[in-house]
C-alpha cells in the first residue's frame, strides 16, 4: 500500500462530508472551497468512492453527496484502497524470489505493509469525525492569546510628544498657520 496525496485528499473529503451531510447532500463545490482541493480532483476521487459504494450521489437541484454507509463502518484503509486502487496493489514478486532467495529487507517491508494497512483499516471514519469535532470544541473554547514573534516581553512604552502632527496634512495645516 502506499499513502499518496490522492488518498490524504479523499480521506479529507470524507470527512467533511461525513461532518457536513447532516443537512442533506453536499456539493463537491463545497467541499472544494472548504478543502481547498480542485474540482476536477474531486470529481475523480468520488467517482472511484462511488464506485466502491463509500459514497451514493444525488442528482437534480438540492443533489451532492452523502456517504453510502455509517460512517462507523467506512474505514481509512477503504477511502485510500478505493482511490489508489492501482498503488494500494501488492507489489510483483523481485527476479531474486523467483530464483527462490528471500530477501530480508523485503519481508520488513511486507511485514511494515501488513501493519499499516492493519492500522488503517482500524480507524473509522466516525473516529476521524469524534476527533475534529472534539478538536473544533476544544478551540471555540480556548481564548485567542496574542504572541509576537520577536518578543515575548511588552515594548516599553515610549512618550510622545502631543504638539507633532501624526500626517502629512496636519503637518501642513501647522506650518500654514506659522
Amino acid at each position: 500500500m502506499r499513502l499518496t496525496t490522492k488518498g490524504r485528499f479523499a480521506v479529507t473529503a470524507m470527512i467533511d462530508l461525513a461532518l457536513h451531510q447532516t443537512t442533506g447532500p453536499v456539493t463537491l463545490a463545497a467541499i472544494s472551497l472548504r478543502q481547498k482541493i480542485s474540482m476536477s480532483y474531486l470529481e475523480q476521487m468520488f467517482s472511484k468512492l462511488r464506485r466502491h459504494e463509500l459514497v451514493a450521489s444525488t442528482r437534480g437541484p438540492g443533489g451532492g453527496y452523502s456517504l453510502g454507509r455509517k460512517a462507523a463502518r467506512i474505514t481509512v484503509a477503504d477511502i485510500v484502497f478505493a482511490v489508489d486502487a492501482a498503488e494500494a496493489a501488492p507489489s510483483s514478486a523481485s527476479a531474486s524470489e523467483e530464483e527462490g532467495v528471500r530477501c530480508t529487507a523485503h519481508e520488513l517491508w511486507a511485514s511494515l505493509n501488513s501493519r499499516m494497512v492493519e492500522f488503517l483499516d482500524s480507524v473509522t471514519l466516525q473516529h476521524l469525525m469524534d476527533e475534529q469535532i472534539a478538536r473544533n470544541a476544544t478551540q471555540a473554547k480556548a481564548p485567542a492569546v496574542v504572541r509576537h514573534a520577536t518578543s515575548r516581553q511588552a515594548a516599553p512604552s515610549v512618550a510622545r510628544p502631543t504638539n507633532v502632527p501624526n500626517s502629512v496634512f496636519a503637518l501642513g495645516k501647522m506650518l500654514a498657520k506659522s
